[in-house]
């Protein structure tokens, strides 16, 4: 199966994504298709006959061409006819590439690809998979990313919006400024003539259709042509009607019975006018929409001063590579992923994390590109560049999220399937019920113009994905990655957020926490022979002892012939003297009273703590407890979950003694402890039965809980599998990611239920309003003008309330 996505810059309203979808769904050999308005795009999963470039020309042949990019590539190595038609057949076997040629005496290849399938580095690594040498040449650029596509479009839509107004204007004045000022009227009748005014006002409106307007013609009646209208035509059509009929009582009005001659310039050229407005500010907002994405690509630095012997030279990013050693200067934004090699500082990875709070760093430390270094000069080996950076990672994964469409979204699709069709026929019915009622083909033909324009299937193809474009990218502000755009919906939806105990609510390295020497002996005469014992073994506990003699710096006593016995403990030689280190049962085993200490260390179990006895030559000498910590906020994590309404769980491998302990302490009241890792998958199950589940985890164990939960969360400083397996990635080692997650998660879904709600309401409301329900009771009409001023306003609320989510704390 192979998956493609293309750019759909062609796209209006929600019936454009219902056309873009069934026509790539008729192709041989597409299983699955989805079409996102705001992000222009369709992700399509294919096999053969289909092919990228035939899927793209299926889209071209209804109406939706793909944004392609053109990209030239120097190859080197070849030296044949052979070695060309290996590399084209290279490059056109790649996901998205829609033509290859390649040119021996040039050393070249020129490609053309769907922009948004794939990248360019993607199209070097298939040339040099065939064994040839590939670059990108220096003369061509990778395409504009989507904010800059969009801020086009703004430009393009602000410069016709001008246009059609400065037209439109004089139109507007010479139609309706003798109905406001008679005395103006009077003076164009008399200095003008009727005639000589709608001849102006037919010129001028010609202008507007030609010109500005001329993008609802072009898409608009080709789509009907095809039997496939969608919402350009409603336009188009509402517009060419009030024009043409306008045009007939112009130039032939003798083809009218008197009481018709009436035209509605004004009419055609203000719906152009007012719908350009809509889409222009509608542009506008989406640029605002996107901004998250444009901010976390202007984190990316232009320069980088990298040490070349003993100077340093200032090289463009792009020409970075790992093993470079790049000098930051304090405050300095820094370019790529790397390793800290010289000084001590503190980096902000607020813009990335979330956290708000500087990370300290020291040699040996990793460090982001994109994130500012403090006060301390630092140098840095890079470790990836390009693609490979955190970064640029996170950008992918949320344009990918993005691109999304949620459940809800389904409905939506079905109707804007048939809402163009539906409005076409109400407006056609609207017409003969005029005509049959005896009102007359004028306000016949008028009702049923309103009816073509008043309605907005933008309004409800906005409102889902422009909500999940502005959350996505505000979650990504806040530390959280949605590596899936329905993840929203489902962490919206959920009941009981389970939590693992180690590495998530707790550090994930135990820690001495008490020591209680026997009376005539010291703490650090105690730690001195413990961590001697420990100093070489790996385990977590000795780990602790030793680090815990290290911070009061007290150095370890000599040790000799260690000896571990699992599960109990160790022996062990310190100092000349025999030393045994370990559980109740190993002091049992040896022969040594722990009477003394017992009651401490059953009191010390009872907190969720693991009690270790030392004695020296059969002697107690001390008694000490080791704990992994909580977490800093785990207990206003907690707090905050059921403050929202959901339940917490905490799913553990710790004994239930140490597990329920940690639990008391947060707050948990549902503990579900001695689980293996399979165990945790049964565990997750269990809890579903009281409604959907989130998971929280950070290590290898955890990744089959996290695919097995209705929402996997993994803790962004844990491992690489756990962080594949989850949908949604807290990019902070704080547990209290998952409560931002969830609040912003149900921010996006209360969003998009306004927005439908708005969408639906609107037309639902109005549409009949235009039709004319309301007259046979006194009520009003829509007039065409009125009715393109509400359907432009209609779009731009839900763009606008989605842009609330940028608020979002």
């Amino acid at each position: 199966m192979t998956q493609a996505r293309f750019i759909v810059d062609g796209m209006h309203c929600g019936s454009c994504t219902g056309t873009v979808e069934r026509t790539l769904l008729a192709q041989p050999g597409v299983s699955e298709a989805s079409a996102n308005l705001m992000a222009h795009s369709a992700q399509v999963s294919f096999t053969a006959p289909a092919t990228p470039a035939a899927l793209a020309k299926a889209l071209a042949d209804a109406g939706y061409p793909v944004s392609a990019a053109h990209l030239r590539l120097d190859v080197t190595g070849m030296s044949c006819a052979s070695c060309v038609s290996h590399v084209e057949d290279a490059l056109l076997a790649t996901p998205g590439v829609l033509d290859a040629t390649v040119n021996l005496a040039t050393g070249s290849a020129d490609v053309h690809y769907a922009q948004g399938s794939v990248a360019p580095s993607e199209l070097v690594k298939a040339v040099e998979a065939t064994g040839y040498g590939a670059s990108v040449a220096s003369a061509d650029a990778p395409p504009p990313p989507l904010a800059e596509r969009q801020a086009e479009e703004a430009h393009r839509l602000r410069r016709n919006v001008v246009l059609s107004v400065a037209l439109t204007l004089p139109v507007f004045v010479l139609a309706m400024g003798g109905h406001m000022v008679p005395a103006f009227h009077h003076w164009m009748m008399h200095s003008l003539g009727e005639r000589t005014v709608w001849g102006i006002e037919f010129v001028l409106t010609a202008l507007v259709l030609a010109f500005p307007g001329r993008m609802f013609l072009t898409i608009g009646i080709p789509a009907l042509l095809r039997g496939k209208p969608e919402m350009n035509s409603l336009v188009a059509l509402g517009a060419l009607a009030a024009f043409l009929y306008s045009t007939v009582v112009t130039l032939a009005p003798g083809l009218l019975p008197e009481a018709d001659r009436e035209v509605y310039f004004e009419a055609a050229a203000v719906i152009v006018t007012l719908i350009l407005v809509g889409r222009w500010l509608e542009a506008r907002a989406k640029g605002r929409a996107g901004e998250a994405i444009s901010r976390l690509v202007a984190l990316r630095p232009a320069t980088a001063r990298v040490r070349r012997g003993e100077t340093a030279v200032e090289l463009p990013v792009a020409e970075l590579a790992p093993g470079d050693v790049v000098e930051l200067a304090p405050g300095e934004r820094i370019a790529v992923d790397g390793v800290v090699i010289e000084g001590e500082g503190h980096v902000d990875e607020s813009m990335l994390t979330g956290e708000p709070l500087p990370a300290a760093k020291a040699p040996g430390a990793a460090i982001t590109g994109g994130t500012v270094n403090g006060a301390a000069a630092l140098a840095f080996r890079v470790t990836a560049t390009g693609g490979d950076t955190v970064l640029a990672r996170i950008i992918g994964l949320v344009e990918e999220a993005q691109g999304q469409k949620l459940p809800v979204q389904a409905l939506v699709d079905k109707v804007t399937r048939i809402f163009v069709p539906t409005v076409m026929a109400l407006s056609v019915l609207t017409f003969g019920l005029w005509l049959l009622a005896g009102q007359g083909f004028t306000p016949a033909l008028i009702a049923a113009i309103s009816v073509m324009i008043i309605a907005c299937p933008c309004a409800m193809g906005l409102a889902t994905p422009v909500s999940i474009l502005v959350g996505t990218g505000r979650a990504a502000e806040l530390g959280l990655l949605f590596r899936r755009g329905d993840a929203l919906q489902r962490l919206a939806e959920v009941r009981t957020i389970a939590f693992d105990k180690t590495g998530t609510l707790t550090e994930g390295r135990p820690e001495l926490v008490t020591l209680i020497p026997v009376p005539g002996a010291t703490e650090a005469e105690a730690l001195a022979l413990a961590a001697g014992a420990e100093a070489r073994s790996e385990h977590p506990l000795a780990r602790a002892i030793v680090r815990a003699a290290e911070a009061k710096g007290i150095a370890p006593l000599p040790a000799r012939r260690v000896r571990a016995e699992a599960g109990r403990g160790l022996h062990a030689e310190v100092g000349g003297a025999p030393v045994v280190l370990g559980n109740a049962r190993a002091m049992e085993e040896a022969g040594i009273d722990i009477s003394a200490l017992r009651a401490a260390a059953e009191a010390e179990a009872r907190e969720g703590r693991t009690p270790v006895y030392l004695a020296r030559s059969g002697a107690l000498v001390a008694l000490m407890a080791i704990a992994d910590p909580v977490k800093p906020g785990a207990a206003e994590t907690v707090k905050a979950i059921r403050a929202l309404g959901a339940e917490v769980a905490m799913i553990s491998g710790d004994t239930q003694t140490t597990a329920e302990a940690v639990a008391r302490g947060l707050g948990i009241g549902k503990v579900i402890a001695g689980v293996l890792p399979e165990g945790k998958v049964e565990a997750v199950a269990a809890l579903k039965s009281a409604g959907a589940v989130a998971f929280v985890g950070d290590g290898i164990n955890d990744a089959p809980a996290l695919a097995a939960a209705d929402v996997g969360l993994a803790i962004g400083s844990g491992t690489d599998v756990a962080i594949e397996a989850a949908e949604v990635v807290l990019m902070g080692a704080d547990p209290e990611g998952a409560v931002r997650a969830l609040r912003i998660s149900r921010a996006v879904m209360r969003n998009i239920r306004e927005n439908l709600f708005w969408a639906f309401a609107y037309n639902a409301a109005l549409i009949p309003v235009a039709m004319g329900v309301l007259r046979p009771f006194g009520g009003p009409g829509l007039s065409p003008m009125l009715a393109a001023g509400a359907m432009a306003f209609s779009s731009v609320f839900v763009v606008s309330n989605a842009l609330r989510l940028r608020r979002v704390k």
